[in-house]
């Protein structure tokens, strides 16, 4: 492709809402253009791009046994009210009624569809297992889009749904897809991490999500140095470190005083007025679970998750409970406490014990507890681990190192969805096993945001002056810059374009433009290899070859080209025979 012919047109400067690399670079190198807050049209380089990572994942879950299919965006809502998921979804869900009035939604992903699909044709267990696979636009009204392609309203999606016809089947066919996950981001050149996860709104007895280590990623995970131990933080259960017991039994323990704390709201506030650190402290927060006033009471030092509490309860909605719900309850915001109060349901971290004494909120404005005794003062009736792990607790799976906390970008995500949406009070899919008895169909389902591993290869590939594409989803491979338009130089770049393009991928720059500006574009759209050609390099029959991704520059004379060429794309691209965890297991 002749560059005066393909649609780039670089920017000196990004626009000023963009901070992260790949969206500063995607948008300078001509890849995407914003038409909206997250919303993006892909530009003929960020196409190309895009439609390798796509190649490369269908060869992978073709590989697997996947089946590519197509299912709508516009989805009727009564699919999405048989699971539930409808009324369960909050606002970033659209949803919307035709012209004859009927209710439809824009498809997040298509659980509801293809266990519809598999409703229909798998009779017999002749017909299980089988895996469907498709790349599709998603919907997803995000309140908070950011970060260029990285968290966005519209985008493209690989999702997967597996039938099995038990557990059993759906646990041995999940490292088959597990693997192929590995395999698609070390093709892409990412190394990913899994991690185990929470299946949130997706449901199931057991989730991974792969993460790619970023600084300028979003989520964060646990990880433990000495046996590798990952998952995500709101999920990581580490080894809660005690306190010094009171040193009297409960009997005998100091009796419980309130003391007036007029103006003292914080934490750092209290402590210096108790002249206490933060675990001697119990921190109640509270909120609404599906309707139902929760207060959740973890140590003074730990926060609680969120996550871990949703699941602990059962609870398809939790939000924090407003001051007006606290009040008609007569508990008080900032100084809310477990002691003294009856009708509200109390979740205790398992960080509490009946060994120490603390400090709490008195449920009444300025006035705080001293001296609370667990099991004395208010009963440890429901405990469970609700608080987030924090860095150097002490591994639970070892117990050898402590942990370590990683900010991450997720590249995808693998459910085992069980029987979620085939339940009979779901969606209700059967198939008859060989006694001719009805069984109930079992799912697994496995996500990929195809633009998102774009944005992360980015993030991960590059430097000051632009992308380090690796070739396999690198829009073009090489890519041939002409310095100066004499006629001696234009047809040695000729001939170099017209040799190499019948093997490789060539972009000639072939623009009237400074010797500058074109070996500065050619570094910031992270083509794998520069070829230049100039007046002085053609008097020596001489092409000077530079690799993106090391930065080293070679001379090399044209008679040899084509074989030195493929000795660097030997050693850049990847083994597709020798990737690494390919044989590692969930």
């Amino acid at each position: 492709m002749r560059y005066s012919q393909a649609f780039i047109h670089t920017l000196f400067e990004a626009p000023k809402e963009a901070e992260t690399p790949s969206h500063i670079f995607l948008l300078r190198g001509s890849f995407v253009y914003p038409l909206a807050a997250g919303l993006y049209s892909l530009l003929p380089l960020g196409h190309r791009a895009v439609e390798k990572i796509k190649r490369i994942i269908r060869e992978e879950l073709d590989a697997i046994g996947g089946l590519e299919v197509t299912m709508p965006v516009v989805n009727p809502a009564e699919l999405w009210k048989k699971t539930g998921r409808y009324f369960n979804i909050g606002d970033e869900l659209i949803r919307f009624k035709d012209r004859r009035d009927r209710q439809f939604v824009l498809a997040m992903t298509h659980e509801e569809v293809v266990t519809d699909m598999a409703k229909q044709f798998v009779r017999s267990y002749r017909d299980l297992p089988v895996m469907l696979y498709q790349i599709q636009t998603k919907i997803r009204d995000e309140a908070r889009p950011r970060a260029g392609l990285l968290r966005v309203r519209e985008f493209q999606m690989k999702d997967a749904y597996s039938f099995h016809p038990d557990f059993e089947d759906l646990d041995g066919y999940y490292p088959r897809m597990f693997n192929a996950y590995l395999r698609i981001f070390a093709r892409c050149g990412l190394k990913s991490t899994p991690i185990e996860a929470d299946s949130g709104i997706m449901g199931g007895s057991g989730s991974h999500e792969f993460m790619l280590e970023s600084e300028n990623g979003e989520d964060h995970f646990v990880l433990c140095p000495a046996c590798g131990y990952s998952a995500n933080t709101e999920k990581a259960v580490g080894v809660k470190p005690g306190r010094p017991p009171c040193g009297e039994k409960a009997g005998e323990a100091p009796a419980l005083e309130k003391v007036s704390t007029p103006g003292v709201k914080t934490i750092a506030g209290l402590m210096r007025f108790f002249e206490a650190s933060e675990e001697h402290f119990l921190k109640a927060v509270a909120y609404v679970a599906d309707g139902q006033l929760v207060l959740a009471v973890v140590r003074g030092d730990f926060s609680v998750s969120v996550t871990k509490l949703a699941a602990h309860l059962k609870a398809v909605q939790l939000d924090y409970a407003v001051e007006k719900t606290l009040l008609e309850t007569g508990l008080n915001a900032g100084f809310l406490s477990p002691v003294g109060i009856s009708g509200v349901r109390i979740v205790f971290d398992t960080s509490i014990t009946g060994l120490e004494l603390y400090i709490a909120g008195a449920n009444e404005p300025d006035m705080h507890l001293k001296n609370v005794l667990p099991g004395r003062d208010f009963e440890l009736k429901e405990r469970a681990d609700i608080a987030e792990v924090r860095e150097g607790d002490r591994c639970s799976a070892c117990g050898q190192a402590d942990l370590q906390i990683k900010r991450g970008i997720e590249l995808g995500h693998t459910f085992k969805l069980g029987i979620k949406y085939t339940a009979g009070d779901s969606m209700d899919v059967t198939y008859l096993n060989g006694a001719g008895e009805p069984n109930t169909v079992v799912m697994g389902c496995y996500g990929i945001g195809v633009e998102r591993l774009l944005a992360s290869v980015i993030e991960r590939c590059h430097d000051a002056a632009g992308m380090q594409f690796p070739v396999a989803i690198a829009p073009y491979h090489i890519i041939i810059s002409q310095l100066g338009n004499q006629p001696e130089v234009v047809a040695m770049a000729e001939r170099l374009y017209a040799q190499l393009g019948s093997s490789r991928e060539v972009l000639y720059d072939d623009r009237s433009e400074s010797p500058g500006v074109k070996l500065k574009d050619a570094d910031l759209i992270g083509i794998p290899v520069r070829l230049v050609v100039s007046r002085k390099l053609e008097k020596s029959g001489d092409v000077e070859i530079k690799i993106r991704q090391t930065g080293e520059v070679r001379i090399c004379p044209e008679r040899d080209l084509e074989a030195t060429l493929e000795a660097i794309f030997k050693e850049l691209e990847i083994s597709i025979q020798n990737l690494p965890y390919m044989d590692e297991r969930a």
